[in-house]
């Protein structure tokens, strides 16, 4: 277990904004930053981060809370783990006691995977480097590859000895569960008859590439075989598991976030090697898809570090045609994509390893083509004199500029192809025309076939009420969460008969903080909060805000379960989502929050008061409506609360209907 004093440093030092800088991409709006939601596919930002608060809300999917709720939502970290990250992050020494079996026992089956795997690295790495064969065969392998000793230690690279079990069996004897080893694909488990497992150690004889999550952690390995054995694949990759998804996970993001989101450019390699040897050359914004063909969750990736691809290919004409696919897959993402060949006979392994990181740099640089530049120039070549051939050639180019989801950067790319292949604009652009409307068709097809397949009665549209009892709980803890500490001046209303014997409330100032103004209103009143979460809030907020003078948000969510974390930030946030910044440059000065506070808790606990009269006159009157005979009493108590209702909302300036 981490110890308090841990916890309490990392959420002190932790800057949320940092934290969440290294996964995605944020811009500067008002006081807070904004981003594209890394939970779901959209093309207008609405996740926020609050760098006062610190605490960020993604208005997509409802999901928000504090920097370790987001390490827990998107890189599924435990408690534990968020905390141990953030730590080795800002170099915070970790206090724990030991975990006991009973506790490791307790560990859920996604975390044993991850143990496992984390395991298996540092065996692999140890392999590589202490025993004869590691040295000899897999060693020997890198320093060929041009690879530095810093350079393979860095990345993590390992090496599988040439037995059918020396990985299993150490394993095993450390205490780690067969089952995991066959659930991240490190052991081949074989029945055999008489009911006994064999097993087999999948990467046997390979060199071994680990693949890191964007924070770090090993999800599985790819490894390269050295010997000439024709009937084993060169490269091998672990398979699909619950940790482990090849179509969501790039190869060196790990390495490349922070020089991606620097240098606002992503280039996009075929190999581990790639990866590994133009890094070492100093160019680290670098990143594979593993060899596999390019997906639309892996581009998503990119894309929340930056708008900007250069796909890098080797001299293969034969693979760059394969490849052109893959771009259309960027286009439609909205992004911008470069395409950057080398010559023939080289690639990104070979071209880094033997220039220097300027010409490196100046050659991709001065060769990275826009892709309708490049797009053009390598069909236009095979169509050469076949006018059938240039013919859909054309419609190739004008079908990729469809995918683009911006009209303007349409537009501009059509002009250039017309340019180019030396075609009117105006028929580039009627068929730009037909393929928009192919494609709205198809899409209407699939609408209405999907409508069909699920039928339903159809019913009149529920207007939903607002809950005001809700609201207005929901608003005290705000203003308790916001202002709870700030001394305030408030005018306190006292319910006095004037000499005509009539009931009036006259007003008293009074001088407190805003906590004990809450507090004591509800007790007097002897009002509850019906929502129980925001009971539970309310009274360690009140709790909190007596002890601690120097009460903060950050340090009162960090004590609060990830639930109700998540709750708190969707309070605090939801109006960040419309707030109004940089209008007095416009000389318009819209009025803050901050101002008017003993206004606004006024109000609130005079409306919540309002309501609960309003409720109590309404089951006063469903009784006489049940009640047979005298009535007196209670016709008594709806006439004294409908003139306490009325009183009140004079004082809130609303005339009742």
């Amino acid at each position: 277990m981490i110890s308090k004093t841990t916890i309490d440093q990392v959420y002190e030092t932790a800057r949320l904004e940092e934290v969440i800088g290294d996964f995605m991409q944020l811009k500067k709006s008002g006081s807070n930053f904004k981003g594209l939601s890394p939970f779901t596919d959209e093309r207008t930002p609405s996740f926020m981060v609050s760098p006062v608060k610190q605490i960020w809300k993604d208005f997509s999917s409802g999901k928000g809370g504090n920097v370790v709720a987001f390490l827990m939502e998107h890189e599924h970290f435990t408690y534990p783990e968020a905390i141990k990250y953030l730590a080795k992050k800002y170099n915070i020494e970790v206090e724990e006691t030991e975990q006991t079996d009973e506790q490791k026992e307790q560990a859920n089956e996604r975390e044993s995977m991850y143990l496992v795997s984390e395991y298996a690295q540092k065996y692999f790495t140890r392999t590589l480097w202490d025993s004869e064969p590691g040295k000899a065969i897999g060693l020997t392998y890198f320093k060929e590859r041009g690879f530095t000793d810093d350079t393979i230690k860095k990345f993590g690279l390992g090496y599988s000895l040439d037995e059918w079990e020396a990985f299993t069996r150490t394993a095993l004897g450390k205490g780690y569960k067969l089952e995991f080893l066959e659930k991240t694909g490190l052991t081949i488990v074989k029945e055999q008859a008489g009911g006994e497992n064999k097993t087999f150690d999948r990467f046997k004889g390979r060199v071994m590439f680990p693949i890191h999550s964007m924070s770090g952690r090993v999800l599985g390995f790819g490894g390269r075989i050295l010997s000439n054995d024709k009937k084993a694949a060169k490269y091998l990759n672990s398979p699909e598991s619950e940790i482990y998804h090849k179509s969501k996970v790039l190869y060196g993001i790990y390495y490349a976030k922070q020089a991606i989101a620097k240098e606002d450019n992503c280039f996009l390699v075929e190999g581990y090697t790639d990866v590994i040897q133009m890094y070492q050359s100093g160019v680290e914004n670098v990143v594979s898809s593993s060899g596999t063909a390019l997906t639309p969750e892996q581009i998503r990736l990119i894309n929340r570090l930056t708008k900007n691809i250069t796909v890098l290919f080797d001299g293969d004409a034969a693979g760059l045609r394969a490849s052109l696919r893959g771009i259309d897959l960027i286009l439609e993402q909205g992004m911008n994509v470069k395409i950057c060949t080398f010559p023939e006979g080289e690639d990104p392994d070979s071209f880094a390893k033997n220039n220097t990181y300027e010409d490196l740099v100046q050659y991709l640089s001065e060769n990275a083509k826009d892709f309708i530049q490049f797009k053009t120039s390598l069909l236009a070549e095979e169509a050469a004199s076949d006018p059938i051939k240039r013919a859909d050639t054309v419609r190739d180019i004008v079908n990729s500029i469809s995918k683009i989801p911006d009209r303007i950067r349409q537009e501009i790319y059509v002009q250039e192809c017309a340019k180019i292949m030396q075609v009117s604009e105006d028929v580039l652009y009627n068929t730009l025309a037909q393929i928009d409307k192919k494609l709205q068709t198809d899409t209407a097809k699939k609408v209405k076939q999907e409508q069909k397949a699920f039928e339903v009665v159809k019913t009149d549209r529920v207007v939903e009420k607002v809950d005001v009892q809700y609201e207005l709980e929901r608003k005290i803890i705000e203003v308790l969460l916001l202002y709870g500490n700030q001394k305030q001046e408030f005018e306190d209303l006292v319910l006095k008969e004037n000499e005509e014997g009539e009931l009036v409330l006259e007003p008293e100032v009074i001088q407190a903080k805003v906590y004990e103004k809450v507090f004591l209103d509800l007790q007097d009143d002897e009002i509850e909060l019906s929502n129980e979460q925001f009971k539970t809030i309310y009274y360690k907020l009140i709790e909190k805000l007596n002890e601690d003078t120097n009460f903060s948000v950050s340090t009162f969510l960090s004590e609060l379960d990830q639930e109700t974390v998540s709750q708190v930030s969707s309070i605090l946030m939801e109006e960040e989502q419309y707030v109004l910044h940089d209008w007095e440059r416009r000389d318009i000065y819209p009025k803050g929050k901050n101002i008017g506070v003993a206004q606004l808790v006024g109000e609130t606990i005079l409306t919540l008061r309002c309501n609960l009269i309003k409720n109590r006159i309404q089951k006063l009157q469903e009784k006489t409506q049940d009640q047979q005979g005298d009535n007196t009493e209670v016709l008594e108590e709806i006439v004294n609360y409908l003139q306490l209702n009325k009183l009140l909302n004079a004082k809130l300036n609303r005339v009742l209907s």
